[in-house]
């Protein structure tokens, strides 16, 4: 039997390029015929990912959901059965003032996604708010299949040895790992950076992970607030994108993660967060209920003299510290790889059967 995965875009280093490449292996491995598709692929990517075919002949067909493409009409038209997979669209809202084009990108992606309902078999969210979504646009059969993830170089990878040094000087170090878009809400990091300054102490660092990209503008506006707060770069970092070796780094020398993101369809820096055994802070918002369950501390308000304690707490308190690790370890069973994997292939026999 073919299973083949359909992508607009294969990137390596991205989240759903390379789960695409380990359900192929897990495809393969259970003895299938598996290839990846793509429209657009990188340099790093070519060979992994296939330029897409002009006569698709899959026996199932998968397609990565997250962006509006060509892919969508033509998995329309293709033989057999058919599978989303639905990694969410941030709400048009959040780019308005921002990016006219990337408003247009999400009200047209969830125009096209709404075009799926009558034609796939199955339609997956990555979590339990984005299949919700999928059941409000009218697709009858839903599930839930996570993010497929290898724990196995976060565990035992070796971090950058630059950026261990640099953020082993004793501070404290909070952390948050995301594209700069408006929904992450960096200007809340920024605040809450204030009032920790403020009223708990100077010797901290947040560091922010991840690329502005057509969001400079956003990023040049969160850093103008930091200025105004009197936040000077060394307390507040913007690094850009960073290797996977400085990653680590960034997660093994951080005492808490902090999430102020108000939409998540998933969100895998919550994953990795548990894999590395960082207490984690998030706001309860979109998916993160559902990916973190009972674990770590969440909050539905912003309260940003008791954050700031919560986040200096969650640092020298062992106790607590080792309570809400202990919550992660528990939770981050959810998401091992061999559970996902035998997920996956239940699914692909259920629209075989």
């Amino acid at each position: 039997m073919r299973v083949d995965q359909w992508l607009p875009a294969a990137h390596r280093g991205d989240a759903i390029g390379d789960e695409a490449m380990r359900i192929r292996d897990v495809l393969r491995r259970s003895g299938m015929t598996s290839d990846v598709f793509a429209l657009d692929i990188d340099e790093d990517a070519q060979g992994d990912a296939l330029p897409f075919p002009d006569k698709p002949e899959s026996d199932v067909t998968l397609l990565h959901f997250a962006i509006p493409s060509p892919l969508t009409a033509a998995l329309a038209e293709a033989p057999g059965k058919k599978i989303v997979i639905y990694h969410n669209i941030t709400p048009a809202e959040f780019f308005r003032g921002y990016d006219d084009e990337l408003v247009r990108i999400s009200t047209a992606g969830r125009a096209e996604l709404a075009t799926l309902a009558d034609v796939c078999d199955l339609a997956l969210g990555d979590s339990e708010f984005n299949r919700l979504e999928l059941e409000e646009l009218g697709f009858e059969r839903t599930g839930v299949l996570p993010i497929l993830m290898d724990f196995e170089p976060f565990q035992n990878g070796e971090p950058g040895p630059v950026m261990e040094e640099i953020l082993s000087d004793g501070r404290a170090n909070f952390l948050f790992v995301g594209r700069v878009y408006p929904n992450k809400r960096f200007e809340d990091l920024a605040r809450l950076a204030y009032f920790y300054k403020k009223y708990i102490s100077e010797d901290f660092r947040f560091i922010l992970v991840g690329k502005a990209g057509r969001m400079e503008r956003y990023q040049q506006s969160v850093q103008a607030l930091a200025d105004r707060w009197g936040l000077v770069p060394s307390e507040f970092l913007f690094t850009g994108h960073v290797s996977f070796e400085d990653l680590l780094a960034c997660y093994r020398c951080s005492d808490v993660f902090v999430s102020m993101s108000e939409h998540e369809g998933f969100s895998v820096p919550l994953i990795e967060s548990m894999i590395t055994e960082l207490p984690i802070m998030a706001f309860s918002a979109g998916a993160v209920p559902d990916t973190l369950g009972g674990a770590g501390i969440q909050f539905n308000e912003k309260r940003y003299e008791e954050l700031a304690e919560m986040a200096h707490l969650l640092t020298f308190d062992e106790s607590l510290r080792e309570a809400v690790i202990q919550s992660e370890r528990t939770r981050s069973e959810r998401f091992r790889p061999e559970r996902v994997e035998a997920e996956l292939l239940g699914y692909v026999e259920e629209v075989c059967s």
